[in-house]
């Protein structure tokens, strides 16, 4: 009867523990400056990087540095594990699961290795983007200490 009532809320879960800060403070302009997607970031706190949403994982950049899900919602997430991390060669980085891959939030995608992303790449701060905005209205964002699975985007 109200339509407009019913929003399709989709949620976004932290991929690792850490804390969640605003996309805004990363110190990388196509991040900050949402040129990838508007989301959130995290200061990681364990090594395993998780599914953050339900979905089949579309990419896993060779280097293991980054990786998308698309769920069957229509929703696309792309998870950027640190800073500049490319320039490793995939050094520092083990992969999990593989692209095309069915997943559920929380299946393990890429193991990190964050005492060596920190000596050797630019910041250990991961940007988790909505990479697909053409049905986003609105994401709430959850700026907090979490631990693997908490929300940290609700999308609508």
């Amino acid at each position: 009867m109200f339509g407009f009532l019913k929003r399709k809320v989709r949620e976004v879960k932290a991929p690792a523990d850490g804390q969640v800060v605003a996309l805004e403070s990363v110190d990388d302009e196509v991040f900050s400056q949402k040129l990838a997607g508007d989301g959130v970031a995290i200061i990681p706190m364990s090594n395993t990087f998780t599914a953050p949403i339900d979905g089949i994982i579309t990419k896993i950049f060779s280097t293991n540095h980054a990786y998308s899900i698309r769920s069957d919602k229509d929703l696309e997430v792309m998870v950027h594990i640190g800073l500049d991390t490319v320039e490793l060669k995939g050094k520092g980085f083990k992969r999990i699961a593989n692209e095309g891959d069915e997943v559920v939030c929380g299946d393990a995608i890429i193991e990190a290795d964050l005492t060596y992303l920190r000596e050797h790449a630019k910041d250990i701060i991961t940007p988790i983007v909505i990479s697909d905005e053409s049905d986003v209205k609105n994401i709430e964002k959850h700026l907090n200490i979490v631990k693997s699975g908490d929300i940290v985007m609700e999308v609508s």
